[in-house]
């Protein structure tokens, strides 16, 4: 790319880990969509000479625009502004109608706390309306201003600098105020646009996927114009990609050579996740199946879940849409035999005949969840999640899965899976979710020889 940019995210409290840092990743997603390269999320304490010197190693890598969150507040560990103005070598300067703006917004605070010390209170504020001076300053969403502050004064080198609060809910509206100025434009001047897509595949160690790439490579597939990346995530594999759209034709060959080498491994094309496709079958919509489905509209369906060791995890995830009421009626959380028992109607004959853990425990788990609340669909969970609990026959790891149609097929698996505790609950569900996307796609298939409504005669 040809515009490069660094994060800064500061707060000792981020660098402890206390807040997990959501802003760094969401403002290179951001950069990505105008074509910007974001080559380094730096993360320091309140400590200015981190700061510092972290502006400064961004200058270093050759950054057109560097992007710092947090730091903005009254207090006085809040010095990203005074620090920038250093590195930016320009004078602060008070902006008295940005002051008299932060007064107004302070107003119903103090009318609300009458006792407070107006003028301390105004005291600690000033300081968001001191300004770099040739900064522009960015209205503030919060009580604190961001800012684009560009190099120094009559010096055309160096990274223009975007100053952004911490609170995410403040961040992200001023991003988009920030991207109307002109001096961020022309900081960005000469970014290009980029074509970003995602593949992914389920069933397949990570390792198969570097095989892949490197014989596509001996077999003459242009893979240097792609700028490619592959990881694991939440069980899947995630294959991101990204290219010029001059480029088109070397992704689409790619694509279809992952296609060709892995089949029905390859789950989407299209970057929808396992979630979404779910949510798709379950509310019936035309092309929900994912990779290769010309099938149109599919009968709506409801699900409900009946979870013991994820303890309504899968639940979870599947409320986590917006609009999910429309399909997901309710899980069972039945972590104790006797939750099985009265909750879900399993045996207690059954349960002390097989174990919790066990292939018919989970069916009757998946059958009770579609008795008891009434779905077309039901999802059964039982398992050994660890880390104690395991014996020689049973050993942490051990999860057995059902889901199953009202009067129709059930697909159930035995699974062993490695990792901690929160692995295998996290690993289990995407499992569930994988199962109940084959299951609705198999049952709304067509019979041998039926075209799929909407679909062509010559429809794969």
């Amino acid at each position: 790319m040809s515009v490069r940019a660094g994060i800064v995210v500061t707060g000792t409290e981020v660098l402890n880990g206390i807040i997990r840092d959501s802003n760094g990743p969401w403002l290179s997603e951001r950069l990505r969509e105008i074509g910007v390269d974001a080559s380094h999320i730096v993360v320091v304490g309140d400590r200015p000479e981190d700061l510092l010197a972290a502006l400064r190693f961004l200058a270093a890598e050759s950054v057109a625009l560097i992007v710092t969150s947090g730091g903005l507040g009254p207090t006085a560990d809040d010095l990203t502004g005074e620090v920038v103005a250093r590195f930016q070598e320009r004078p602060l300067e008070l902006d008295e109608a940005l002051f008299g703006r932060i007064a107004e917004i302070l107003r119903p605070l103090l009318s609300r706390w009458p006792d407070l010390d107006r003028e301390a209170v105004l005291r600690s504020n000033r300081k968001q309306a001191l300004v770099p001076a040739g900064a522009t300053v960015l209205e503030p969403v919060g009580t604190a201003p961001g800012l684009v502050v560009p190099p120094a004064a009559g010096d055309g080198a160096g990274p223009t600098v975007l100053v952004l609060p911490g609170p995410p809910r403040e961040l992200q509206p001023m991003w988009r105020a920030a991207l109307e100025t002109g001096a961020f434009q022309a900081a960005v001047v000469g970014a290009g646009t980029f074509e970003w897509r995602i593949m992914r595949l389920f069933g397949i160690p990570e390792s198969e996927i570097a095989e892949t790439l490197l014989v596509a490579e001996r077999d003459g597939l242009a893979l240097d114009p792609l700028e490619i990346t592959t990881c694991l995530r939440r069980g899947e594999i995630e294959i991101a990609t990204r290219y010029a759209p001059t480029d088109a034709a070397a992704y689409a060959a790619f694509e279809a050579y992952v296609a060709r080498r892995h089949g029905p491994l390859l789950f989407s094309t299209d970057g929808a996740t396992i979630d979404a496709q779910v949510a798709s079958l379950l509310l019936g919509e035309a092309g929900a199946g994912g990779v290769g489905d010309a099938a149109g509209a599919r009968p709506a369906r409801t699900v409900a879940t009946a979870e013991s060791c994820t303890g309504g995890l899968l639940a979870g995830r599947l409320t986590d849409r917006a609009g999910s009421s429309a399909y997901v009626l309710g899980g069972l959380v039945v972590y104790s035999n006797a939750a099985k028992v009265a909750l879900a109607g399993v045996s207690s004959e059954l349960l002390e005949r097989v174990g919790a853990v066990s292939s018919e425990v989970a069916e009757a788990l998946a059958d009770g969840a579609i008795a008891r609340l009434g779905s077309d669909v039901g999802v059964g969970i039982t398992g050994v999640a660890g880390p104690g609990g395991g014996t020689p026959e049973k050993p942490v790891g051990l999860v057995w899965v059902s889901v199953a149609l009202r009067d129709g097929p059930r697909l159930t698996r035995r699974l062993s899976l490695p990792g901690n505790r929160a692995d295998i609950r996290d690993r289990t569900t995407t499992v569930a979710l994988h199962m109940l996307r084959r299951l609705l796609i198999e049952a709304d298939a067509p019979p041998p020889g039926e075209a799929a409504p909407g679909a062509g005669s010559d429809a794969a």
